[in-house]
């Protein structure tokens, strides 16, 4: 183990499913200050927990794990894990039933929080907070409603469910993801809306209580033509318009929505100057060895402070992590599972 490391700023992913040397090497630098796992990096709930364990006996403090594991088409561990619906089925629930539909939101995130807390996994990227507004295939089902007020309901039961399984939350992707039609990962969308639209999409960044928030890689031109996480007016508005002192990510700086920056020291560089925390990228280790070799950010140890509160807790009240066999015992997550297998 490689001790006292402070944490950086950047948030990469590993190959397969147990850490190679080449894996090793890049968690163990000092520039680096969490994971993301990814469907490859899944087999089975053993195997999750061998990995998770390895991660975090790789140095002292741990290094944050998460992943992208919402429910619905976005859930990169399914065999062996409760299969979560997609948001939408929540919020279709709301029309009928608004207490039913949030008993339901809270229940998904206790047992989203609570399967990958009892595997070593501390943080998901997740409530999706974007209005579904019936134009982007990216986001689509993954939105719990058009109407603001339903996904900010929604959310905050999901973000007590989260909070009882021992996870923080994280609202994607400001300001707005579900206006444009073009999927930023692999082009550049553009909003071209009035800040009087886009307000309507902010609504649940202002009513809800998030740890993290991950900016979308969208430019809105109506305030900067820089897409939102490279943009220091559109931090600035989430810091002091929606009260957010919690951890900013950039989204994937790997994504041809962050092009537009150019190459991938110059995308750090403007998430970082931006006001970004955490900078994540993915599925580019050529990009990621780039970067610890050439990228020499400024310190800045408030934003490096925050880093630890995306350490998950033990959940359902306990001192300690739940085993899986220990969780399925639980009463509260069997509550849970039976709200989820009803929808």
């Amino acid at each position: 183990m490689s001790t006292n490391i402070p944490y950086g700023p950047l948030m990469i992913d590993v190959e397969g499913l147990s850490l190679t040397e080449a894996d090793k090497r890049r968690l163990q630098h000092p520039l680096v200050g969490g994971v993301i796992l990814f469907s490859r990096n899944y087999k089975d709930p053993v195997q999750l927990s061998a990995l998770t364990q390895e991660i975090a006996d790789l140095r002292h403090p741990p290094l944050p794990i998460t992943v992208d594991h919402e429910g619905g088409r976005v859930q990169r561990f399914r065999e062996g894990f409760t299969r979560l619906p997609a948001m939408r089925v929540l919020g279709e629930l709301f029309a009928q039933d608004p207490i039913a539909a949030e008993d339901a939101a809270e229940s998904v995130g206790l047992v989203l929080a609570s399967e990958l807390r009892a595997h070593g996994v501390d943080f998901s990227f997740t409530p999706v907070l974007d209005l579904d507004w019936g134009r982007s295939g990216v986001i689509g089902d993954r939105s719990f409603s058009k109407d603001p007020q339903i996904v900010a309901r929604l959310a905050a039961a999901l973000i007590r469910g989260l909070s009882k399984g021992g996870m923080g939350s994280c609202g994607k992707h400001f300001p707005g993801h579900g206006w444009v039609e073009a999927d930023s990962h692999v082009a550049i969308p553009v909003d071209e809306r009035t800040m009087a639209e886009i307000e309507i999409d902010m609504q649940p960044y202002h009513e809800l209580s998030l740890d993290a928030v991950m900016p979308a890689h969208v430019i809105y031109p109506v305030l900067d033509e820089r897409p939102a996480g490279f943009s220091p007016r559109w931090l600035e508005k989430l810091r002091l318009e929606c009260q957010f002192d919690g951890i900013i990510f950039s989204d994937d700086l790997s994504m041809e929505g962050a092009s537009v920056a150019g190459t991938i020291v110059d995308r750090a560089n403007a998430a970082w100057d931006a006001g970004c925390d955490v900078l994540l990228v993915c599925n580019k280790p050529d990009f990621v060895d780039e970067l610890l070799a050439q990228w020499q950010p400024v310190a800045q140890p408030k934003r490096a402070a925050r880093i630890p509160n995306l350490l998950g807790q033990p959940g359902l009240g306990q001192e300690h992590p739940l085993t899986r066999a220990q969780l399925e015992a639980h009463a509260d997550y069997q509550a849970a599972l039976k709200r989820i297998q009803a929808l």
